[in-house]
């Protein structure tokens, strides 16, 4: 079992960042693949980015080169760095956990979830 608490979202001006973490309980971290999600209002859940073990990365292709994950097995956080935010990115920001041998984008193969830290990027 694995409980995921994400936080560090907020409302900013366009152009600004934001830094959200996911601190994971358990003990077998470091075997998970972890990804962030993103929900915007009236719109599917999509995957943003996620990383394993070993410097694995993979990216969603509308968020490619503004924003980075990153994980700190040590302290079993996954991290996503958001960095000239726009207004399109405002949405409910999701951290998931999967047992894979790789980095799935299909939600439904992630049996863990948090719930959720609201971001909201202003014109």
């Amino acid at each position: 079992q694995v409980q995921l608490v994400e936080s560090g979202g907020g409302s900013v001006q366009a152009g600004g960042s934001l830094r959200l973490s996911c601190a994971a309980s358990g003990r077998t971290f470091s075997s998970y693949a972890m990804a962030w999600f993103r929900q915007a209002p009236g719109k599917e859940r999509e995957f943003v980015a996620g990383t394993m073990s070993g410097g694995i990365i993979n990216y969603g292709d509308s968020v490619k080169g503004r924003f980075s994950i990153s994980r700190d097995n040590a302290k079993n956080t996954v991290y996503l760095e958001i960095n000239s935010l726009k207004p399109e990115d405002t949405a409910v920001y999701y951290c998931a956990a999967a047992r894979s041998f790789g980095i799935p984008t299909d939600q439904g193969l992630y049996a863990y979830w948090g719930q959720g830290t609201q971001v909201t990027v202003s014109s």
